[in-house]
C-alpha cells in the first residue's frame, strides 16, 4: 500500500465516477486508519501518567503519550484521553490532575497502570502532597494542574491544564519514550 494511493482515495460517502459509495468507502478508510495507526507508532512520544480523585475520594488514572505544552503565559499543558477509557469521565470532570513526566527506570510505574482502572493504584506510594490530586512518589517530575478548558478531538477529549506546581528536578527527569509499539530512552549526557 502506498501513500499515493491513499491520498488519492475518495472521502466516505461520496463515489469516484463509475462505482458506488457503498463498495468503496470502508476499505480506504480502514487502510488510512492502519496506515495512520503504522506512522504514529514511528512517532517517539513521552510516556505519562495522569492522575485525579473521582467524586469518592479514590485515586484514578491512565497512561497518556498524547502530551503537550501549549503555552507559556499563562503555562498551559494537554493531554488527549481515548473517549472509550475508563478514566476519562473522571479525568474530564475533575478540577485538578497531576500529569507524571516519566524517565528511564519508571517502567515499572507504567506496567502497574496497565492493571483495571480500580487496581492501578494497588501497593502504589502517593507522595504527602496529594491533597488535590494523586501524586506518584517514585515518579521523578510532576506537573500539577488545575483544569482550564475540555475540548473535543474526533475519538478523543483533549483536556488542557494549567500548571500550578512542579515537584521533581527536570534536568534530570523525564525522557521515558514510547516508540514502535514500545518503551525507548532518551538521554542527555
Amino acid at each position: 500500500m502506498s501513500s499515493t494511493l491513499l491520498e488519492s482515495q475518495t472521502p466516505p460517502g461520496t463515489s469516484s465516477p463509475g462505482t458506488s459509495s457503498s463498495a468503496t468507502a470502508a476499505q480506504p478508510v480502514q487502510d488510512l486508519a492502519d496506515a495512520f495507526r503504522a506512522a504514529m507508532s514511528a512517532l517517539a512520544a513521552p510516556v505519562t501518567l495522569v492522575t485525579c480523585y473521582d467524586d469518592l475520594g479514590r485515586p484514578r488514572g491512565l497512561t497518556a503519550s498524547a502530551v503537550s505544552s501549549l503555552s507559556l503565559t499563562p503555562p498551559l499543558f494537554l493531554v488527549c484521553l481515548d473517549r472509550n477509557s475508563r478514566s476519562h469521565d473522571t479525568l474530564t470532570g475533575a478540577e485538578d490532575f497531576a500529569v507524571h513526566l516519566l524517565g528511564p527506570g519508571e517502567e515499572h510505574l507504567v506496567k502497574r497502570f496497565m492493571r483495571p482502572a480500580e487496581h492501578r493504584f494497588d501497593g502504589v506510594p502517593l507522595a504527602a502532597d496529594s491533597h488535590r490530586a494523586p501524586v506518584i512518589r517514585d515518579a521523578s517530575l510532576t506537573l500539577h494542574c488545575v483544569r482550564h478548558d475540555v475540548l473535543e478531538g474526533g475519538d478523543h477529549t483533549i483536556l488542557v491544564g494549567r500548571v500550578t506546581a512542579v515537584r521533581g528536578e527536570p534536568t534530570h527527569s523525564g525522557g521515558l519514550l514510547w516508540h514502535r509499539r514500545g518503551f525507548a530512552h532518551a538521554r542527555r549526557p
